[in-house]
Order: structure tokens, then sequence, then C-alpha cells
């Protein structure tokens, strides 16, 4: 199993000799290619981290699901899962961490634990992801993706109300 990586580079490096192809130019014009993909997509992914850590750090978030608690209380949605469905959608890193805490504290077969699970799998990372996209791609229609995005989030949060439900 540990020879899979060596063996699949001497692979690629035979293959482009094999088809005359000047491997070692075309790897380092990759490098350089994604390395320009990096400096392109940095600002956007600090400033979503920033801002999520300035939410966190100022009570925000504490402010915020005060604020949203009786929504989550009418849609049967444990309130120590409200961080998480606040924070998926901006952080993939910060809602795992969220799950870790929620996981640790109420354990994984519990309704918390199962309805906080499910919702990280089916929920996406929509305004990172969206903002990375239309950072590199430049599109500037965008009023018809985000309110799709939302719903989709939204669609999994109530799956994962849904089936938590039905399993409790």
């Amino acid at each position: 199993m540990s020879y899979i990586l060596p063996f699949m580079m001497a692979a690629i490096i035979f293959m482009g000799m094999k088809n005359k192809i000047p491997v070692y130019s075309v790897f380092c014009d990759g490098v350089l290619w994604g390395l320009k993909t990096v400096m392109g997509i940095f600002p956007v992914i600090l400033a979503v981290t920033v801002g999520i850590s300035m939410l966190k750090a100022s009570g925000g978030m504490d402010f915020l699901c005060g604020l949203l608690m009786p929504a989550a209380d009418f849609i049967h949605l444990p309130k120590e899962v409200l961080p998480l469905v606040l924070i998926r959608p901006f952080s993939g890193g910060g809602a795992l961490g969220v799950l870790t805490d929620i996981l640790n504290r109420y354990g994984a077969d519990s309704f918390i634990g199962i309805c906080a699970s499910i919702i990280m799998g089916s929920c996406e990372t929509t305004f990172y992801t969206l903002a990375v996209y239309f950072k590199n791609t430049r599109v500037k229609y965008t009023q018809h993706i985000i309110p799709a995005a939302v719903l989709g989030d939204m669609v999994g949060v109530g799956a994962g109300i849904a089936v938590s439900m039905a399993l409790f």
C-alpha cells in the first residue's frame, strides 16, 4: 500500500517520456498555475476566516443564536445545533470544530449528535464556495445562484431534523 504513490509518480514520468512530453517543465508550469490560483483565492479565504473569528470573538454568534432561537424551536432544531447551522455556510473548518464539540458533549448516538452530523454532511460551505468560485470566474449575475444555494442548505437542515426525529 505504501508503494502506490511512488508507483503512480513513476508511471506518470514514464508515460510522459514515452509520449515525448517534457515532464519537468510541464510539472513546473502546473506548479506556477497552482500558485497563481492560490494567490487569487487567498484574500477570499482570509476574509471569510477573519470574519467568522470576529463574529465568534465579539459574541455576535451568541447574539444571532439568541435571535434565531424561537425559529429553531418552531422547526424542532436543537439549540445546541444552531451554531453549526449558522457557521456551516461560511466555514467548513469552523463547522467541523462546532460538530466535534457537539459530538464530544452529547455523543454521536444522541438526537443532537445525529442531527448535527446529518446537517454537517448535507449542507455545503455555500458562501465560502461561492465567494471562491465567483472570484475565479468573475461571475456578475448571482441573483438566482445564492437563493438556490441557501434553499439547498435549508433542505439539508430540514432533512437533518426529519431524519433525526424519525430515529428517535
